[in-house]
């Protein structure tokens, strides 16, 4: 009996160092799965692989991760960095995940991962992973007809801006030429010179006419013009008469009508005629008469200047107006 105890007690014994030898085994074991967020997706979709290993704090155990592709026709696009942590009886979790696709249609059986463990080698479980190509739907629509965009004023802003601008240059050029036409200052704000009466304005005018000598440079042409157009605006300002846009002949007709001034009618006659063989006949004028007609420019204006009478010739012609009167009157009484 004491022998049968004996016996029971060695082979108790024996059997508990067996258990704990192989619990200690499997506690230094390392292990290695791996999941799949979806087993099923689209071309070009995306999805995550788990990766889980546990091993012992102690041991260094290397993981290996392919870099671009798992397999033919699956791709790695991206890892994350390992996350460990720290569970119990010493044991160390790591996890990682792993972004992958695919661009060809097909059942893949992905290969399991390896883990290196010293002089061991762990796999890990395998997981299958189906990429689908998108469904084609048989079904054929009528072609729409063109839709016409909103109107948004916006879009034109472009196009009004340069109908605008142009517009606005269009009147500053037409200004500036009709200012210019008129002789007048470009800029409307510019002080304008006092204008002088007609004949202060015309000796003017031919006193630089006489300065700038151009028949002596052979410049006939604009020598008579500018000394008509002295006299045009002469007789503009001096009669009235719209001469800047009468012709020659009209204009000596019409100082011919006014009899305060027949005797400068052959003056300007002279200057208009020869004038216009010049400009229009290419007339070369003699220098005498070149200079004649610069003087009777200056005899006719002259000749038609204006009287003015100061105030103290209008009374005395007056009071000599009414002596003569009261005399007058006088005689017949006595007679």
């Amino acid at each position: 009996m004491q022998m049968n105890y004996i016996k029971k007690s060695i082979l108790f014994l024996i059997l508990a160092g067996m258990f704990l030898s192989g619990e200690k085994v499997y506690a230094e074991k390392t292990l290695l799965s791996v999941s799949v967020d979806s087993a099923a997706i689209l071309i070009g979709e995306q999805t995550v692989l788990h990766l889980t290993m546990t091993t012992d704090k102690a041991k260094k155990v290397r993981l290996i991760i392919p870099r671009d592709t798992l397999m033919q026709g699956v791709e790695v696009l991206d890892a994350s960095k390992p996350d460990s942590t720290l569970i119990e009886n010493g044991r160390l979790l790591i996890k990682q995940d792993l972004l992958v696709t695919s661009f060809d249609s097909a059942l893949y059986l992905l290969p399991p991962f390896i883990a290196i463990d010293g002089t061991d080698t762990v796999y890990s479980n395998q997981i299958a992973l189906k990429v689908s190509t998108l469904p084609v739907i048989n079904k054929y629509y009528d072609i729409k007809g063109a839709w016409k965009p909103p109107f948004v004023l916006a879009d034109y802003y472009v196009w009004i801006f340069g109908v605008l601008t142009t517009l606005f240059l269009i009147c500053v050029v037409g200004y500036m030429i009709q200012r210019k036409r008129n002789k007048l200052s470009i800029l409307p704000f510019k002080k304008a010179e006092p204008q002088l009466p007609p004949f202060d304005q015309a000796i003017k005018d031919l006193d630089e006419v006489k300065q700038q000598k151009l028949w002596q440079q052979g410049r006939n042409k604009e020598y008579y013009t500018l000394i008509t157009e002295a006299l045009r605006r002469y007789i503009v300002g001096r009669f009235g008469l719209g001469a800047m846009e009468m012709t020659s002949n009209e204009i000596l007709d019409e100082i011919y009508k006014l009899e305060d001034v027949e005797s400068a009618y052959e003056s300007l006659k002279q200057i208009m005629q020869l004038s216009d063989f010049v400009k229009f006949a290419k007339f070369t004028p003699l220098p005498d008469e070149n200079d004649l007609s610069l003087m009777n420019a200056y005899l006719f204006v002259n000749q038609t200047k204006p009287v003015v009478v100061a105030p103290s010739d209008e009374k005395a012609k007056e009071k000599e107006e009414s002596d003569s009167s009261e005399m007058n009157n006088s005689i017949e009484i006595k007679k």
